[in-house]
């Protein structure tokens, strides 16, 4: 989720292989790209179309609940002034068991949620929710917190994208103007249920990965507005971070990153690109993190507006599903994209899903 200054959408960008260049002509500020070469282009098609304009506001954080064809995806607001959100649990496998299409529960969260993953229960759900973490539980409505210090020193903050590792989680805020650098990053180490800040100089904390390497474990971590994927090697046993490095530089892209994933074998990371540029298609990337070349696109027919993605289980194959959002969109733009807010499901080639870890209940 990004918000955008009026100078920003005044600008009307585009882009091809080559460079990025401004077009105050272009009539939407639509991305007009010649692909890379050996880019493998690919159109996603709507899975899902939220029945209230509440739930398509902000769709994100779609997760595997690992059950066949099934996912769980926050609605972080029903809307520009809402104070609340939703969880909510889609179930789109065996077209046989749902014939009139994919099947929706959605449940009213007391607050609005960054983040939610199951857990191992089978029943419960880890939800960070305004600036609490806690255990939700859909069929009674129990919400259970047990982490509540988040951004202390700070105001106007609540918690956004996040992930598991282990019995951990990683997770960061969201600056509420998208102005100040206040906003922090943090580990919920499981080991002694301890709330430790890693940062506290973000302003939109969005996609979270972490992966081995050669040195240790690796947090790949985005901050929207830095338009940058970085990377820090991380210590959890010291709940510490080391220097902040750049896998991907996306500062001359007119559309910014928001949520990602790792591919299953760690050598790619696949990102939503939030455009918020006008009408148009979206766009959710899979880059090469060896060379930072893109090496397939998904696209968004009539949805500009990309905000995670995750890779699915259905029926025997790996499906890559993709939440839009209507957020930001004045009348007139959201009449030329009939399809914001709405979730997606594109075709790939994986064998396997990249790993999503279930939270301790």
């Amino acid at each position: 989720m990004f918000v955008v200054s009026p100078e920003e959408q005044s600008c009307k960008l585009f882009y091809n292989a080559d460079d990025v260049r401004l077009n105050r002509n272009h009539p939407y500020g639509q991305l007009d790209k010649t692909p890379e070469p050996m880019t493998d282009i690919r159109t996603a098609e709507v899975l899902y179309r939220p029945e209230t304009a509440e739930l398509r506001f902000l769709p994100e954080g779609p997760y595997p609940t690992h059950r066949n064809g099934e996912l769980s995806w926050v609605a972080i607001q029903h809307g520009k002034l809402a104070t609340n959100g939703s969880l909510n649990v889609l179930n789109f496998g065996d077209a046989a068991t749902h014939p009139a299409g994919p099947r929706n529960r959605s449940f009213e969260l007391p607050g609005r949620p960054g983040f939610a993953f199951p857990c191992d229960d089978g029943m419960t759900f880890v939800v960070g929710l305004e600036r609490l973490v806690g255990r939700f539980t859909p069929q009674t409505g129990a919400w259970d917190v047990f982490c509540r210090a988040v951004d202390a020193d700070v105001e106007n903050t609540i918690i956004n994208d996040g992930m598991v590792w282990e019995d951990n989680l990683i997770f960061g805020t969201k600056e509420l103007e998208f102005k100040t650098p206040k906003a922090g990053l943090y580990l919920y180490r499981g080991s002694d249920q301890k709330l430790i800040q890693l940062r506290n100089d973000q302003i939109c904390s969005n996609g979270k990965a972490i992966r081995h390497t050669a040195s240790g474990l690796e947090l790949i971590d985005i901050d929207s507005p830095t338009r940058q994927v970085a990377a820090y090697d991380l210590d959890i046993a010291a709940g510490t971070l080391g220097p902040r490095r750049v896998l991907l530089d996306l500062t001359d892209d007119p559309s910014v990153p928001d949520g990602a994933i790792l591919t299953p074998d760690g050598n790619g990371l696949i990102v939503s690109m939030f455009n918020f540029l006008g009408p148009g298609d979206g766009e959710t990337r899979l880059y090469d993190l060896n060379d930072g070349s893109i090496k397939t696109v998904w696209r968004t027919p009539g949805s500009p507006q990309n905000t995670c993605p995750n890779l699915i289980d259905c029926d025997g194959r790996v499906v890559l599903v993709i939440t839009t959002a209507v957020e930001n969109m004045s009348d007139e733009t959201l009449a030329q994209c009939p399809n914001a807010g709405c979730l997606f499901v594109g075709e790939t080639d994986f064998e396997k899903t990249t790993p999503m870890p279930t939270f301790p209940a």
